[in-house]
């Protein structure tokens, strides 16, 4: 019996493995709080509802829609935190122990390990663009989302943002270059309502000292962090998917 050769995700775990054990699930809360902040504000979260948050990495923006989906009247809501990456998914429970109401999943975005029409709210921040399959992703998060419920995509890589295509290359993983209108018409394709697109920008500043080895020079971080990142978002229709085919026993 010969082995299986590597997939995709078989690359993006490793890789993202050995980010965890560098401390990058810190570095990235340092890098995109601020516009991750400024995304959940537009996601009207309220008691009760149930969350998931595609690409969780360390957990942080995790422990961030937690807070916000607690007790009330409409129940105990709950955040499920997905990532590729093992080791993230272990920081992420290591440090959120002292939530009642998140739960991390280990598992692919290709194939979403959550039953069909669950959950009314979906943020994925700065991982959609890794993604393979980016097709088979928007099918498994259409099937687990709840009738009406709504996905926001926020991501730093996108074509119409020049500055942020200086550190494709420095990526040791492959990734997809999509521009603002290329994302707007994938969401429509895979049957999202009231598909929309705008602009998060990064207004915390940059100091004259600051070292960046992504970007050529400061005027091109700065100018990177005033296009801002790109935020997708959607709805899906008011429809049920059906349950599979078989029966668990």
């Amino acid at each position: 019996m010969t082995d299986k050769p590597p997939t995709p995700d078989d690359g993006l775990q490793e890789e993202f493995n050995r980010w965890a054990a560098a401390g990058e699930g810190e570095k990235m809360e340092r890098h995109h709080r601020v516009i991750t902040e400024k995304t959940i504000r537009l996601m009207d979260l309220g008691p009760g509802e149930r969350v998931l948050d595609l690409g969780c990495g360390s957990g942080w923006a995790t422990r961030l829609l937690a807070r916000l989906v607690g007790e009330g009247p409409e129940g105990f809501g709950q955040v499920v935190g997905l990532d590729l990456s093992d080791e993230m998914i272990r920081q992420a429970r290591a440090a959120s122990k002292d939530f009642d109401n998140i739960l991390y999943v280990w598992g692919s975005a290709q194939q979403i390990p959550w039953e069909e029409n669950f959950f009314d709210k979906v943020l994925s921040v700065e991982s959609f663009y890794y993604y393979p399959d980016q097709d088979r992703a928007l099918s498994e998060l259409f099937r687990v989302m709840a009738p009406q419920g709504r996905l926001f995509i926020l991501i730093n890589l996108y074509q119409d943002n020049p500055y942020s295509l200086e550190w494709v290359d420095k990526l040791k993983v492959p990734v997809h270059v999509r521009s603002e209108a290329e994302y707007v018409e994938l969401l429509r394709k895979h049957a999202f309502a009231k598909v929309q697109a705008c602009r998060i920008p990064d207004d915390t500043p940059t100091p004259d000292n600051y070292q960046t080895t992504s970007f050529r020079s400061l005027d091109d971080l700065r100018a990177f962090k005033r296009i801002g990142a790109l935020l997708l978002a959607g709805s899906k229709p008011d429809l049920r998917n059906p349950a599979p085919g078989y029966t668990i026993y």
